[in-house]
């Protein structure tokens, strides 16, 4: 038996005994006081790997008496433990001897991720990236394009870049280049300037320096402007723009190369307060060298914006330089994304003004990707913002996040600009918003986006006291994200119908009653598409035989089908169809449907209607539309109580129900849509508020409705902030 048993009269003694007879390294496997003092049981450490404990009774066998000690059974029990845990260590040691490389990343979203860590982007971007990558492109094998593409339109959405040359050259104004020193702002200056002079020629262009630091800087710009023909002058780095405007008149388009300047240079913040500090408005733009450590253009660009902001000024527009010189282009672009900036052109070599081109996304992406090299080691800390803590890099990616979906949402919604609009009102006094609201509805929806309308019953909502506003379809029949107020139209179907087809071009009209006989008259004789949910009490003739509409499909059964989102939920549409006449002999298709469950085939609802039978059974997309069109109410309803609960009281009831059911027509749109762009939208609001939800639809609503209050408290706080520093 390896454990020994020590008794002394106290802790010291005993604790002496044992070091005395086993050393320094003794295991002290168990102690308990007793009568006489001190009971240790110990072990030399050298010997547990060879301790062999008591042998236990086979099950079969009957126990021996209790014989043994119990804190010598505790000791056993505890020393095989600690065997277990050391060789549980050593093998472990031995394997990651035997493996020092990490085995190839699987699956889909490992893959990518690894391509992106590999050709330089940071991880924190790779995770924005891959929160939102669909289901059925992860499960894609290795051999499939499509998650490669579907990664590379991802990042071309988060690169904001200059529309076109035009609309940088063809404004009038000051623009500033700023940036550390060596970065290629007197180049730059020539090669803008040059572009300026090929569109307007030298008359309206002049060039500024400030840098009276380096030797021959004034020159090398002197010389480009003589080539240019164009003027120059040079502006101390201290005196404020004014002071050459005398100087500028009749010039249209100034540009000023500045000085050069460390990220950490404490001048800095006041050559910007020097060019901000006049009465004329200098737009800044910075220089960022594509050759250049990751860590290093992290700290050029937060300090020059902090600069910026600090003079009461925006730097959010930026100049990539040094391509040609650059090993890799991700860490750059990384940046860029990741601190919402804008890329105005790209600049790959010295020649004036051949090697700069307008930034597009799709080859800065490609040559991003094209670079990859083998596998970066270390700890992914190298991206990590210079001097930020980790939740102001949170705070970031969230606002970066909720930028770039915002943004999503604004080119794939038709009217989802005009929503943003109504939600601004919110934050104006009350008696301000119903002015401007009136301005605002005055000019929407412009006439060449609706295609159709999904008219709403004209009643409040159950246990409410407003009814539900009528939705317009844009041109690909998907819901605008700003309806309209029921009030707002004039009085009776064919009034109101004949108003919209005048003024915004609607061709198609989902009714939710059948039309009266004036407005049915009219619908036809303008040739407009229709189709009328009716009760199924409702008379039609068939065969010249006046019978319900239920009646006509009692013995029918169903045998098409379609899969359809209804209320949050996937469930097939079972229709069958029969040719009907109306009272006055116009030719109708009278359809019947079922919404069914998939699995239990249980029956959800039913629903009849009325179409013109010269639309044939085409007309099953617009029935499809309308059906989906009944969970915007439900929507509606929760997003118009979570706005209540937030309001302080000074919200108007249009406005309100404007900004409910506008988020509800979104998160519904987003819902039924099945391309990919919906299900990484999808992905993207339901990760901001991190927890599931059971029902997609709803989740979208609460998203989306936190990502608009996120978004006004983030312009509220912007405010205060410049309001603080102007």
């Amino acid at each position: 038996m390896s454990v020994r048993r020590f008794v002394g009269a106290n802790s010291r003694d005993v604790m002496r005994q044992v070091r005395e007879t086993l050393g320094e390294d003794a295991l002290i496997v168990a102690n308990r006081r007793t009568e006489g003092g001190v009971e240790i049981l110990a072990m030399a450490d050298e010997a547990i790997d060879h301790f062999e404990p008591s042998p236990e009774p086979a099950p079969t066998e009957t126990p021996p008496p209790p014989t043994q000690d119990p804190m010598q059974a505790m000791s056993e029990r505890l020393l095989r433990e600690m065997q277990d845990m050391r060789a549980l260590l050593a093998n472990s040691q031995s394997t990651h001897a035997a493996s020092p490389t990490p085995a190839a990343p699987t699956g889909t979203a490992a893959r990518l991720r690894q391509l992106l860590w590999n050709v330089g982007f940071s991880s924190e971007l790779a995770d924005e990236l891959l929160a939102g990558m669909p289901e059925p492109l992860a499960r894609l094998d290795g051999n499939s394009e499509a998650p490669l593409q579907w990664l590379r339109q991802q990042l071309m959405d988060r690169l904001c870049v200059l529309s076109d040359e035009p609309s940088f050259f063809d404004q009038t104004g000051i623009v500033a280049l700023v940036g550390p020193t060596g970065v290629g702002k007197t180049t730059t200056t020539a090669k803008l300037a040059a572009r300026f002079v090929m569109r307007h020629g030298t008359r309206p262009v002049a060039l500024v320096t400030t840098d009276s630091f380096r030797i021959g800087a004034h020159e090398q710009l002197r010389i480009y402007a003589r080539l240019l023909d164009t003027p120059m002058y040079a502006l101390d780095a201290e005196q404020p723009i004014d002071d050459l405007l005398g100087r500028l008149q009749g010039k249209q388009w100034v540009i000023i190369d500045t000085v050069g300047m460390s990220q950490r240079d404490q001048r800095v913040i006041e050559q910007i307060a020097h060019l901000q500090g006049g009465r004329s408005r200098v737009r800044l733009v910075l220089l960022l060298n594509a050759a250049s450590q990751p860590e290093t253009l992290e700290e050029v660009v937060l300090r020059y914006r902090q600069a910026a902001r600090a003079a009461g000024a925006e730097l959010d527009d930026c100049i990539i330089t040094k391509q040609d010189e650059a090993g890799r282009l991700a860490p750059v672009l990384d940046i860029i994304m990741r601190h919402g900036m804008r890329v105005l052109f790209g600049s790959n070599g010295q020649q004036v003004p051949e090697d700069m081109a307008v930034a597009a996304p799709g080859a800065l992406v490609d040559q991003a990707l094209s670079t990859a090299t083998p596998q970066r080691e270390g700890a992914q800390r190298a991206d990590a913002p210079m001097g930020m803590p980790r939740w102001s890099r949170d705070v970031l990616g969230q606002g970066r996040r909720l930028s770039s979906l915002l943004a999503r949402l604004r080119q794939r919604v038709t009217g989802f600009a005009a929503l943003e609009e109504i939600w601004d009102l919110a934050s104006l006094p009350s008696r301000v918003q119903e002015a401007r609201l009136d301005a605002l509805l005055a000019g929407y929806p412009a006439a060449d986006t609706t295609l159709g309308m999904a008219w709403s019953p004209r009643r409040n909502e159950r246990g409410c006291d407003w009814a539900m506003p009528d939705i317009g379809l844009d041109t690909n029949g998907a819901w605008l994200a700003l309806p309209w107020l029921q009030h707002r139209h004039p009085a009776g179907w064919q009034p109101r119908m004949a108003a919209l087809s005048s003024s915004s071009g609607v061709a198609v009209h989902l009714l939710p009653r059948f039309p009266e006989s004036d407005a049915l008259a009219w619908l036809e004789a303008e040739h407009l598409t229709w189709v009328s949910q009716v009760p199924p009490s409702h008379r039609v003739l068939f065969h010249h035989e006046r019978q319900t509409i239920r009646q006509l499909f009692d013995d029918s059964v169903l045998t098409h089908h379609v899969g359809v989102r209804f209320r949050g939920q996937s469930v097939q549409l079972w229709t069958a169809y029969a040719e009907v006449e109306d009272a006055s002999g116009t030719a109708l298709l009278a359809w019947y449907g079922e919404v069914r469950d998939p699995e239990s085939a249980k029956v959800v609802v039913r629903r009849y209607w009325l179409t013109p039978a010269r639309l044939g059974a085409e007309v099953l997309s617009l029935l499809l539309t309308q059906l989906q069109s009944e969970g915007l109410a439900a929507l509606t309803r929760r997003a118009w109580q979570q706005l209540k609960e937030a309001d302080s009281g000074d919200l108007n009831a249009e406005v309100r129900l404007l900004m409910a059911s506008g988020v509800a027509s979104v998160a519904g749109h987003l819902d039924i849509a099945d391309d990919e762009e919906a299900q990484t939208l999808r992905g993207d609001l339901l990760n901001l508020l991190g927890a599931s939800r059971r029902r997609r639809d709803t989740g979208m609503l609460d998203a989306l409705i936190y990502a608009f209050m996120a978004r006004d408290a983030i312009r509220q706080m912007g405010s205060v902030s410049r309001e603080g520093v102007a």
